[in-house]
């Protein structure tokens, strides 16, 4: 199977659990735009960044947990001092790069902006683990409390290519466990259930004892 991720993600203990339990060979590969290896086949499955406009009713969506909200900052700037960043605190401040209203984040235009702020110019609003991948030396990051878009990591995957491989992946991700099945067992109907409580009180009910029989004396 091969996996595309998104940069900002740290999916390598599901890539270790994946190839410790099950048989499916794996290849992976680190992308600032794995959507676009899934269109173009190149990828089966892809961890990507929410909201995505290319996503479509062909694709399977499997939400794994929200990002934060996150500012980069040069790192002798006094902001630094402070350890949740708002818009009132950037007031006058050159802004780089901010998430757009749409939510669909540029990873490259991160890149391009995080490298302003090294040299010690302006601030850059995005997720916060994908400044902290991206983000060199000379920068530090905190939790920005502004109104942006929140963004999300999901697993994405073609409907048509639903495999045994693709869903042992998105189970290890969302926390099965080796003993833990895929699928949750069946409802019983109601008079199932009382079937099987009767079955279980007739189980539990004590056998009577069986009478010895007396020998006659000759």
């Amino acid at each position: 199977m091969r996996l595309s991720f998104v940069t900002g993600t740290e999916p390598d203990k599901w890539f270790t659990r994946f190839r410790d339990r099950t048989t499916h060979r794996l290849s992976v590969t680190d992308s600032a735009d794995p959507f676009a290896e899934l269109l173009d086949a190149r990828a089966d499955l892809a961890l990507v960044r929410l909201p995505d406009a290319r996503v479509t009713a062909e694709h399977h969506v499997v939400v794994l947990y929200p990002e934060a909200r996150g500012i980069a900052v040069p790192k002798d700037h006094e902001l630094t001092l402070l350890d949740t960043i708002g818009p009132e605190d950037i007031e006058g401040e050159i802004v780089n790069y901010a998430t757009p209203g749409s939510g669909e984040v540029d990873v490259e235009e991160v890149r391009a902006g995080l490298q302003v702020v090294a040299a010690n110019v302006g601030v850059l609003i995005a997720p916060r683990p994908l400044i902290k991948v991206l983000s060199r030396r000379q920068i530090e990051h905190r939790d920005y409390t502004g109104d942006v878009p929140g963004t999300e990591i999901a697993l994405v995957w073609r409907r048509d290519d639903d495999s045994e491989a693709i869903q042992d992946f998105v189970g290890i991700a969302k926390g099965r466990t080796p003993n833990s099945s895929r699928q949750a067992a069946p409802k019983r109907s109601a008079r199932e259930k009382a079937l099987a409580k009767q079955q279980r009180r007739a189980e539990k009910k004590p056998q009577p004892a069986k009478k010895q029989r007396s020998r006659r004396r000759r």
